[in-house]
């Protein structure tokens, strides 16, 4: 098989649980909008605005980039992730990327009563809690007496792993499932989920989208390489490449090599690495 015709099938493997569908779907506000009144429970919610894949800079340390940022009619600001593998602490990962957002949005000079709120969805293939509810809301309580306080943050972990016929179980189905879509509760998720899995256009975009992977991807490899400047260093960097592929488009290790022109008898050596 081609590389091109490589990549194509795995366009269409995708669901919108893995990164790079994910990232296209939330090019649309309909679609940023319906699962947002599913998970956080309000028919009434707008998204007024929608970036997907929106960089948060750190001068001082570690940036990142969020799946996508929005702006609710009431002037909350939601940053929604989707996660596949359970291979860090990613409660850690919210904490981080909400304090980072936090810093970006609050303006020199505003009381910090007028910074606005921030919620943090947080959808992953995994029960990240393992106590079957397909979706979790994270409080803060004063532990003496039991009170709720709120200083602006939400955070909110929804799973596709507990199916408890819940609307959210319902929708992360559609974010897991080839085959599933539901145009009568969820028409604007299950339309942009067949743009993109079912049609020349969006198969092609999706193929795209693929390719910027993985030259993304080789390029971090070669600056590991150059920056540890010894041949170490390169194979972290194609490992971590490959890695990265793996988890953001759903590709077996050997799938990512491949797409990575890494030859085949060097496979065993990065699987080490793994």
């Amino acid at each position: 098989m081609g590389n091109r015709a490589r990549i194509r099938r795995d366009a269409m493997s995708l669901n919108p649980i893995d990164d790079a569908l994910f990232q296209k779907m939330a090019e649309d506000t309909g679609f940023c909008q319906e699962i947002l009144q599913v998970i956080l429970n309000d028919k009434a919610l707008q998204v007024m605005d929608n970036v997907p894949q929106f960089m948060l800079k750190n001068l001082q340390g570690r940036s990142c980039i969020l799946d996508v940022k929005c702006t609710l009619g009431d002037g909350r600001i939601v940053n929604a992730e989707v996660q596949k593998s359970d291979n860090d602490d990613h409660q850690r990962r919210v904490r981080y990327n909400a304090a980072l957002l936090t810093a970006n949005i609050a303006e020199p000079g505003d009381r910090f009563k007028a910074i606005p709120n921030v919620v943090v969805v947080f959808i992953s293939k995994f029960d990240m809690y393992k106590s079957g509810k397909a979706l979790y809301h994270v409080d803060r309580i004063i532990r003496e007496n039991g009170t709720m306080v709120d200083n602006g943050f939400s955070e909110l972990y929804v799973n596709a792993e507990v199916q408890d016929d819940s609307d959210v179980a319902k929708l992360m189905e559609i974010f897991t499932r080839h085959d599933a879509y539901d145009d009568e509760m969820f028409p604007i998720t299950s339309k942009r989920k067949r743009l993109f899995k079912t049609t020349e256009e969006g198969v092609n975009e999706m193929c795209e989208v693929i390719e910027k992977y993985i030259a993304e991807g080789r390029r971090e490899g070669i600056r590991k390489g150059i920056r540890k400047g010894r041949s170490e260093g390169r194979r972290e960097g194609k490992a971590e490449a490959i890695r990265n592929l793996m988890e953001s488009m759903s590709m077996t290790a050997e799938q990512a090599m491949k797409a990575l022109k890494i030859p085949a008898g060097e496979f065993e050596k990065y699987m080490t690495l793994l």
